[in-house]
């Protein structure tokens, strides 16, 4: 059963980036993977999605800021985020699902992992 645990979250200034990681194990070579998002009192929110073939989708809220990536000798799917605004503040999560259920919001996905806060003033 695959394990996913974040890492890399941290506090920084309007305007700034931050790179989060997410490391898997065993592999997750035949799964999607993806990135979803929860600020306080706010419903979960899908952020991006690596597809099996390579595809990437983002949400409008985020394209063109944040880039979805995958280095697959460390097994670890990268959130790379840049012109941060107050807005993206939230507990980013990574998960991973088997491709037939890929088509379905990320915060969906069966596995997931503990989480990494972002903090942006």
């Amino acid at each position: 059963h695959v394990q996913l645990v974040e890492s890399g979250g941290g506090s920084v200034q309007a305007g700034g980036s931050l790179t989060i990681s997410c490391e898997a194990s065993p592999s997750t070579y035949e799964y999607c993977l993806a990135w979803f998002r929860q600020a306080p009192f706010s419903e979960r929110e899908g952020v991006a999605v690596l597809a099996t073939d390579g595809r990437t989708s983002y949400a409008d809220s985020v394209k063109g800021r944040f880039t979805i990536s995958k280095d697959n000798a460390k097994n670890t799917l990268y959130l790379q985020m840049s012109s941060l605004k107050p807005e993206d503040t939230a507990m980013y999560y990574c998960a991973a699902d088997r491709p037939w259920a890929c088509s379905g919001p990320p915060e969906t996905y069966d596995i997931r992992g503990q989480g990494t806060q972002v903090t942006v003033s």
